[in-house]
């Protein structure tokens, strides 16, 4: 479902989750500048509707002593939907793997990875990873730093679109 089919007090509630999952619904309705009932009605077939997956807290995975964040560059042997919905399916049972998309091109997948240190993502690397049916090639990346990590999606953007087609 498009986005630009949401009126502007849907749009406002989405955007006021996403930047606090966790505010009251009588302090959502305030500053969404409508009563607790129909903002919680509204919230609730938002989600029914798919726009809200759940609510999460951001963890500091370093704080949890998880000082390495490798992203995998994977391509397979084989691109045949069988093939390619195994390889998700064995990344949805790797806890190290946080994050997983396919792609077009030379890659087929990146992974986002997280792992105490450097010995224990190269035993996930070397014996689950590069061991795994149907994986030709991985490159790998080791993360410096991140400049920005921003989930979500930007709203002011979401804004614009709506007022474009209204």
């Amino acid at each position: 479902m498009s986005g630009a089919r949401l009126d502007e007090i849907d749009r406002k509630i989405l955007a006021e989750l996403q930047g606090d999952g966790r505010m009251t619904n009588v302090e959502l309705a305030r500053r969404v500048g409508i009563s607790a009932p129909p903002c919680l009605r509204r919230v609730r077939a938002l989600e029914e509707m798919g726009y809200i997956r759940g609510y999460h807290a951001d963890i500091d995975a370093r704080e949890l002593g998880f000082e390495v964040q490798v992203f995998a560059m994977v391509r397979l042997l084989s691109q045949s939907e069988r093939d390619l919905s195994a390889f998700e399916t064995l990344c949805r049972d790797w806890p190290l793997v946080r994050e997983c998309h396919m792609l077009n091109g030379e890659i087929d997948f990146i992974l986002k990875c997280v792992s105490p240190d450097l010995p224990s993502f190269q035993r996930f690397l070397t014996e689950s990873l590069t061991a795994a049916p149907n994986v030709a090639s991985v490159k790998t990346s080791l993360v410096i730093r991140c400049a920005k990590d921003e989930p979500g999606v930007p709203f002011a953007v979401v804004e614009e679109r709506a007022a474009a087609v209204g």
